[in-house]
């Protein structure tokens, strides 16, 4: 394992490989207690390289080399140096074969990098530099080869072997085993490369292309789950038909592959042709999935199907491009999930993630811009700002250019760069040059850390007609950043009438046909935009459907934004106005006294909407949710986090009780009996029903405990039997907590991907969440630090969710989770450096938690062997 002190590698140090890898030629022979790889290599110097004579460096990992060969000539110690991070071949000509035979132990790789084994089964994670694990190669991604790959195994063991590309070859060995040969006419880096080897049951499926060809799909599980697989296969087809309807993008080989892994450190992996998926992301069933896995399943399959093109056949020059798939590919699926589904409810789910969590990233000690300038490992960078930042850039090209222009643009992207590694620079200029627009100054969005500010003013002159509207905008500094330049902003505003009707945005004379909602572009540090024919005073709708990911600070009184609640025409900025509302009233009530009014208004507006049938009843699901502790922490200089905690709960615990009788009666007129379905229509229907259920449990409601009782014993589908559970587990019913928690576990406990959400339930609650009770679920039976879903699930959940136990004043928590990082170090560095996040944001919070956060950071930093993964967190955060 890598665990020496890391040193920063910066964009600007980037040169060209000194040697291309043609060809790649692998053997995999797998055994019980290791496997034996021979690779074959056909290299090349790189007629672009700075030096073309020196020696042939190559990277490695934690490999036993048994043997190494130039051009079939064995080579003697001396002639090579195996440095254990490097292979260097000291003397070697222009153009050569190298041959190499390692040994490595997949059934002792606890880190989950390279080739590991998985409940029995080989299998592979690459990305970002696991392919130097299981053979010497020069592991970068600018660096793309053909790959043949014979797999060997034992075949009652493992009768199921799988590669990238085409099976071309297979067929019996000696002792029991077998081989299959896979071949991959594509070249790809290596971080593609896949493998999988196991007792595995294939389900199959066909989808024929716009152009006619049939394509063979297969999804590979372990029995238990073969009847987990038909909603992503239908996933999968729907994503393909999207792909080629919207981008025109075509499969290109004849075989897609899925295979569910239980121990997986990320979501899904989209290697080409092979997708390997965290079984979390692509098993479900109505007995066993929420509606919300159902669509982040969806979600997924179409993330990891839409890399083909965006990641596999134009790829990332090096890792600081790394936006440039992950950004665009997040956009993509976005967008796919809005055709799917609610396109309002998808644009509020995509937006909390950004304000709660990428926000908060941005104003941390690990901020950085969409394309970082360095890093220490890549590890790290696999962040909300490269997906979820990287995401909202390109739509911002997209609203900019216009869906026309924006498809002409990534046409011209996939055709002038397929089978290439590049940079985000060469995205921009195929959006420049398809469009013919300028977006020099908009290259900043990927250049500048930090969220930045707009601070918004207005004016309205009765007697002209003429409505001012000011914005300023400012980005804060961040590590390694100040004094920054405006930025390039899309901002989409609208303005209503006291009856709640968009107004004409008229900027000029005649301008007769003036739209009701305008795109201003932000270029100046200040703008005064100038609106003609106003004939009252009005309300601005400002940033519709979040145009940009920035911060907005304006005056609004609590009466204008009960009336964006029910008047405005964009539905996000209907639920945004509801959040502001919310936020403004719990945020007044952190200091205040205990019989302070809490503002009769909101009781109003959620009472509305409630009662208001003729809504969409998804937006009023996502409007009834109180915005979470976490983003009102992170809106909070030097937070309380108790005091927020106690505010939150006497807010919903006041509408609760004041809207006992609506919330009966929205939870008794929704009916869900009869077949279970995926509808946009459906789905809102159950969330809005468990909301009301939470929220009557949250005040004890006797009659609620019925309700929510008799929904647990009768619910046939896991998103009421969850949400009934839920509710139990929050309320003071303790019996019944108790005992729902049991029947919960006893049905589902063969399930892992079930118990996880039975671990979340409880590491999440304020009720079953306090640290002695994490401790024991760590103590479950089912609880396993090998398997990253179980440790997220508990100590991840405890740490990111139950924000009050985590924070406990005496600074237990913080000890706590110091505690488990260290443990984790040793065996899966990449989790245990995800896991300290929490720590990170010390110095926003007072001494009182600041200071003991420090100490629990400092505890991890003075850990013997830390590895280079917690080491550039840790070292980053204490930094300054």
């Amino acid at each position: 394992m890598r665990t020496s002190q890391p040193k920063t590698i910066y964009l600007k140090d980037y040169r060209v490989p000194d040697f291309l890898v043609d060809h790649v030629d692998l053997r995999f022979e797998l055994y019980e207690d290791g496997a034996r790889v021979h690779s074959t290599l056909s290299l090349r110097r790189n007629p672009e390289a700075f030096d073309n004579r020196g020696a042939l460096e190559l990277d490695g990992d934690s490999l036993k080399l048994e043997s190494v060969a130039l051009d079939g000539a064995i080579l003697e110690i001396g002639q090579y140096e195996d440095l254990g991070d490097k292979l260097v071949v000291a003397e070697v000509p222009d153009a050569f074969e190298l041959k190499a035979v390692t040994w490595i132990e997949p059934q002792n790789n606890t880190r989950l990098e390279g080739l590991y084994k998985s409940s029995g089964m080989f299998c592979t994670q690459c990305e970002a530099e696991g392919f130097r694990c299981i053979t010497f190669f020069p592991d970068r991604p600018d660096v793309m080869s053909r790959f043949r790959t014979r797999i060997e195994a034992d075949k009652s063991s493992y009768p199921i072997l799988l590669s990238n590309g085409n099976d071309v070859e297979r067929g019996d060995l000696a002792d029991g085993r077998h081989f299959v040969t896979w071949e991959d006419p594509f070249p790809k880096p290596c971080y593609l490369f896949a493998l999988v080897a196991g007792d595995l049951v294939e389900k199959r499926d066909t989808f024929t292309t716009l152009s006619g060809r049939n394509i063979d799909l297969r999804m590979y599980v372990e029995p238990r789950n073969s009847e987990k697989c038909e909603h992503a296969m239908d996933s999968l087809k729907r994503s393909m038909r999207w792909d080629e309807e919207v981008y025109g993008r075509e499969y290109d080989l004849d075989i897609f592959m899925i295979v569910a892994v239980d121990d997986f450190n990320m979501g899904a992996m989209e290697n080409k042709g092979l997708n390997i998926f965290n079984s979390s992301c692509v098993l479900a069933s109505q007995e066993t999935a929420t509606d919300l896995a159902f669509q982040r399943i969806e979600a997924i399959v179409a993330h990891e199907y839409f890399h083909n093109w965006s990641g596999n056949r134009v790829t990332c020059r090096d890792w600081f491009q790394l936006s440039l798939k992950e950004g665009f590919t997040v956009f993509r699926d976005s967008q796919f999930s809005s055709d799917m589904g609610s396109p309002t409810v998808k644009r509020i789910e995509d937006v909390t993630l950004l304000r709660t969590a990428q926000f908060a990233e941005d104003g941390g000690p690990m901020a950085h811009p969409v394309r970082p300038a360095s890093y220490m490992e890549i590890s790290n960078f696999y962040t909300l700002t490269i997906y979820e930042k990287g995401a909202e850039v390109v739509r911002m090209i997209h609203t900019l250019l216009s869906p026309d222009l924006f498809r002409k643009g990534s046409d011209l992207y996939f055709e002038r760069h397929d089978g290439q590694a590049v940079t985000t620079d060469d995205f921009v200029k195929a959006m420049e040059d398809a469009s013919g627009r300028d977006l020099s100054q908009f290259r900043l969005w990927y250049e500048q850390a930090g969220t930045p500010v707009l601070n918004i003013s207005d004016s309205y002159d009765e007697q002209t007609g003429i409505y001012h509207l000011t914005v300023e905008q400012s980005i804060p500094d961040t590590p390694g950043q100040q004094d920054k330049q405006p930025q390039h902003i899309p901002f989409a505003l609208g303005l209503l009438d006291s009856s709640g009707n968009d107004i004409p945005l008229k900027m000029a004379d005649g301008d007769d046909d003036a739209p009701t909602e305008r795109v201003l572009e932000l270029t100046e540090a200040s703008h005064t935009f100038e609106f003609n024919d106003v004939r009252e005073q009005p309300v601005p709708s400002l940033l519709r459907q979040f145009s940009a990911p920035v911060r907005v600070a304006y005056p609004w009184t609590r009466e204008q934004l009960e009336f964006l609640m029910s008047h405005d025409s964009d539905g996000f900025n209907r639920w945004d106005a509801g959040q502001r509302l919310a936020v403004d009233v719990i945020s007044s009530l952190v200091d205040a006294p205990d019989d302070a009014e809490i503002e009769p208004r909101l009781v109003a507006a959620y009472r509305h909407l409630m009662s208001d049938t003729s809504l969409d009843q998804a937006l009023v699901a996502k409007m009834l949710q109180l915005p979470s502790e976490a983003y009102l922490i992170e809106l909070a200089d030097s937070p309380d986090v108790q005091a927020i905690h106690q505010a939150r709960e006497r807010v919903l615990t006041h509408l609760a009780v004041s809207l006992r009788e609506d919330l009966l009666a929205c939870y008794l007129r929704i009916v869900t009996t009869g077949a279970y379905e995926l509808t946009p229509e459906a789905i809102a229907g159950r969330s809005l029903r468990n909301t009301a259920l939470a929220w009557l449990l949250h005040i004890d409601d006797k009659e609620g405990r019925d309700l929510a009782v008799s929904q647990f014993r009768e619910a046939y589908n896991m998103t009421d039997r969850l949400g009934a559970l839920r509710a139990l587990v929050n309320s003071g019913f303790v019996a019944d907590r108790e005992q729902a928690l049991e029947t919960f576990y006893q049905q589902f406990s063969g399930d892992p991907q079930v118990v996880e959400q039975w671990f979340s339930v409880q590491s999440s609650s304020p009720s079953t969440g306090s640290l002695d009770q994490v401790r024991q679920l760590m103590s479950h039976e089912a609880f396993d630090w090998k398997n990253p879903n179980k440790v997220r699930s508990v100590i991840g959940v405890f740490a990111g969710q139950n924000l009050a136990a985590f924070h406990a004043a005496d600074g237990s928590g913080y000890r706590f989770l110091a505690d488990q990082v260290s443990r984790l170090d040793d065996s899966n560095p990449q989790i245990a450096a995800r896991l300290v996040t929490p720590l990170t944001r010390w110095k926003k919070f007072a001494p009182v938690h600041g200071d003991q956060m420090k100490v629990a950071l400092e505890q991890i930093r003075d850990k013997e062997g830390l590895s280079r993964d917690v080491y550039e967190v840790v070292h980053k955060s204490l930094a300054g």
